[in-house]
């Protein structure tokens, strides 16, 4: 068979829009069904939120008539729950306990306060008598005015019995005044005083590197005076060989100065060139 002759025969293609039309309306319903089905799955979630949201407001409206009944002042009808109503009426017990004690601590409180009260009116009370009266602030006073009055009656009479002429008191208190200044005299003799004294070091430098420092030292030490005392020496270099005589010496400021001692020493001239005050310290 040839072609043609087969496409003479084959009728599909004559029919194409009637199988057009049958495929439309197959996708149409299925389509169709689909769209109810998905209807219906959304129907039963809105009716399940419904009925969790009725559920819901049941049990919050069971749970608020609870409570309040719970918490009626004379309420004991335990029949809905045994274990609610048990640990309802623990809390409702403390609660009370709480309650009683923190008036208790109230009333402390209160008389505490009323205590403070009626001690500061007394304080008040007091500091205002003090401040009316001054002589009871200063009782030394009135007495000191009590006692004076008689002492100076007895110091009119003492003026009374003075004798304006003379007479053997006036002599009788100049020897028991002389005999008072002497014994304030002895006692001051007998005070030790304290002597005011220094240390000095003293740099004494020789002419040049042949004087003989040893005499020269002995030269320093024959300076004597009162409240002078000489202490240790060294020799200290200077240079090209020269040396100098360091000696310490302790005086009495009063009776011995560096001036004294600078004139003395530099008398001898045959072995002194200069005298320097090295250190001084007060002791």
């Amino acid at each position: 068979m040839s072609t043609v002759n087969f496409l003479a025969q084959e009728k599909i293609w004559f029919d194409k829009p009637r199988y057009d039309e049958a495929e439309r309306r197959f996708y149409e319903r299925m389509n169709g069904s689909s769209q109810t089905t998905q209807d219906v799955g959304a129907n039963t979630i809105l009716q399940d939120i419904a009925r969790a949201r009725e559920n819901i407001q049941k049990s919050l409206a069971g749970v608020s008539l609870l409570t309040t009944h719970m918490f009626l002042p004379g309420s004991t009808n335990t029949s809905c729950c045994p274990s609610t109503s048990s640990s309802s009426a623990a809390d409702q017990g403390e609660l009370i306990s709480r309650i009683k004690s923190l008036e208790l601590e109230n009333q402390s409180l209160h008389k505490v306060v009323d205590d403070l009260r009626a001690a500061l009116s007394k304080l008040e009370c007091r500091v205002t008598v003090l401040e009316k009266s001054p002589a009871a602030a200063n009782p030394g006073t009135t007495v000191q005015q009590k006692t004076s009055a008689p002492v100076k009656e007895e110091d009119d009479e003492d003026d009374d019995d003075i004798d304006l002429f003379g007479s053997d008191d006036d002599e009788e208190a100049e020897k028991l005044k002389e005999q008072r200044l002497k014994e304030y005299a002895e006692k001051k003799a007998k005070k030790p005083t304290l002597i005011a004294k220094s240390s000095i070091l003293l740099d004494v430098k020789p002419w040049d590197d042949e004087t003989d420092m040893a005499k020269l030292e002995e030269c320093v030490r024959s300076v004597q005076a009162d409240g002078l005392l000489w202490g240790t020496s060294k020799l200290v270099p200077v240079g090209y060989g020269i040396k100098k005589l360091q000696i310490a010496c302790v005086v009495e400021d009063d009776k011995v100065g560096t001036d004294m001692l600078e004139e003395e020493i530099t008398k001898f001239e045959d072995y002194v060139q200069s005298v320097d005050v090295a250190a001084f310290n007060k002791i």
